[in-house]
């Protein structure tokens, strides 16, 4: 008779089989009772309702949300395929969010069908999928994303209620930045008669920079005999900058974000010391606050680590050859690696305080303290050394928390731009704050994102003559709440004030003098 490990292993097998396409949603009846019943005791299944399942973790903790976000979207399309057939799509709001970029998983998504019954569907974690009546679109209306089927860019600005431009501008102006010309949102324009939407829609060209497709709609609507009244639907404090026609929208996402949230930056950040003339004593000052940034940074991130450990590294008696513990110990890894990282950004920050473009060496160097992480796990035979490759190649999701990174393929457009930004930037203050909210919004790495993101918000710190600035463990809740706030809310005070204390304090109380 199998043991029960036995029969636990004939129950992955099973599970196996079925995520080989990647698939993380599983519905009952694609697995025997026995199966699925000894997959969710043993914590490899959780059940969303009767009838569907996602993947999860026996080491997932209560209240860990990760398993469901990373399954949403993929439950969404799934579920309404079984309920409705190929007849539903997404709100023209939902389908703005995704076509901009948008990757927060949302509190409800609604659905519109013919099949509809203007239900609520209770989900796990407080979302929800409300399904509301309605007549499908004309088929070229619609476009398909990974499952999801959704209005096409024309047909969702066309659709959008006007209160929607000014809720979301920075997802409004990434899709009509993303227009080559006005050709399909005028046909769609005219096919409906749509006068008063061709007048928002010219204002909200006109206030992006486009005045040549504003143009284009009022002449070509009144040609067919509208009065299409141009209206501006933003509000008269929100700010935009023309974004390139042909720009990817997790490009032109990072720019209108930049754009909206570095006034409050400016105006919320203490003024900047200016380049240090001692730069030995600046460099000084880093080496002696090494201790204390390498004991929260990496307690931040979960690992147990103490002064003495920091110290042992620091004095360079660890030894993974002669000292089993060195070797085999995830957190005297960890610690070593930040050591060799801390002095590589070391080395950047020498160059930033002697006059270098902060944002280019951030950009050549990045790479370098990124593998300076990870070298004693690689070395250590803990992780393979396709860890060392660079950015992920698969998606990532973070603990608890409702905003998800972009795709991995969006990456690849992210990072470059990132650091056009950061080099672009003429205000220290704001190189820090956004350039570490960015990094980590952007996620490029499949771990170390959080060590990385305060590398980078402190070089950028040094370009301003700023110290060293440490993040405590004792803040870590406030300061993970902090950078929710702009990645889900797109809100960066809470972000920038965290910042600013802490600089405030390490100008006041540990800042080594210009």
């Amino acid at each position: 008779m199998p043991a029960p490990h036995e029969k636990l292993a004939e129950s992955l097998i099973a599970l196996q089989a079925l995520q080989k396409s990647g698939r993380r949603v599983i519905q009952s009846d694609e697995l025997s009772r026995v199966h699925r019943e000894r997959l969710l005791e043993n914590g490899f299944l959780r059940e969303v309702m009767k009838g569907w399942l996602i993947s999860s973790s026996p080491g997932a903790r209560d209240g860990d949300s990760t398993p469901w976000y990373a399954s949403f979207w993929e439950f969404c399309a799934r579920y309404c395929d079984q309920r409705f057939g190929d007849a539903w799509h997404l709100s023209p709001q939902q389908s703005l969010l995704l076509l901009a970029e948008n990757t927060v998983i949302p509190k409800q998504v609604v659905v519109y069908s013919p099949k509809g019954g203007n239900h609520n569907l209770d989900l796990l974690f407080g979302t929800s999928l409300y399904d509301l009546k309605s007549d499908m679109p004309d088929a070229a209306a619609l476009t398909e994303r990974n499952g999801l089927r959704l209005f096409s860019p024309p047909a969702t600005l066309v659709r959008m209620p006007k209160s929607s431009f000014g809720r979301q501008p920075i997802e409004t102006q990434v899709v009509l930045a993303g227009l080559r010309d006005a050709s399909d949102l005028l046909r769609i324009l005219l096919a409906g008669g749509n006068s008063a939407k061709a007048g928002v829609l010219a204002g909200a060209l006109r206030r992006i920079g486009r005045p040549e497709l504003a143009d284009e709609i009022l002449k070509v609507m009144s040609a067919a005999g509208y009065d299409a009244r141009e209206s501006d639907p933003f509000e008269a404090a929100q700010a935009f900058s023309a974004l390139p026609p042909a720009v990817t929208p997790i490009v032109g996402r990072m720019r209108a974000m930049w754009r909206s949230m570095r006034n409050v930056v400016v105006e919320n950040f203490p003024a900047a010391p200016g380049l240090p003339q001692d730069k030995g004593a600046y460099l000084g000052f880093v080496d002696d606050i090494y201790k204390s940034d390498a004991y929260h940074s990496l307690s931040i991130e979960g690992y147990s680590v103490t002064p003495e450990l920091i110290a042992r590294v620091q004095q360079g008696d660890w030894n993974p050859e002669h000292h089993d513990d060195d070797r085999k110990s995830r957190d005297a890894l960890a610690a070593r690696g930040y050591w060799q990282a801390f002095q590589r950004v070391k080395e950047t920050l020498s160059e930033i305080i002697s006059g270098a473009n902060p944002g280019a060496r951030a950009r050549a160097t990045h790479m370098d303290w990124y593998r300076e992480l990870f070298q004693p796990c690689v070395a250590a035979g803990i992780i393979p050394a396709t860890a060392l490759a660079g950015y992920r190649n698969d998606a990532v999701y973070l603990r608890t928390s409702r905003y998800v990174p972009p795709r991995w393929e969006a990456v690849r457009d992210a990072m470059p731009e990132l650091f056009d930004l950061l080099e672009n930037e003429t205000h220290p203050g704001v190189r820090a704050v956004l350039g570490h909210w960015l990094f980590g919004y952007i996620h490029p790495y499949p771990d170390g994102n959080g060590r990385m993101a305060r590398f980078v918000m402190n070089a950028m710190l040094a370009s301003g003559g700023y110290p060293w600035t440490v993040i405590l463990k004792e803040d870590r809740d406030a300061y993970l709440s902090a950078l929710d706030r702009a990645s889900i809310d797109m809100d960066i005070a809470p972000f920038t004030t965290f910042v600013a204390e802490r600089v405030r304090w390490s100008l006041q109380h540990s800042g080594p003098k210009a």
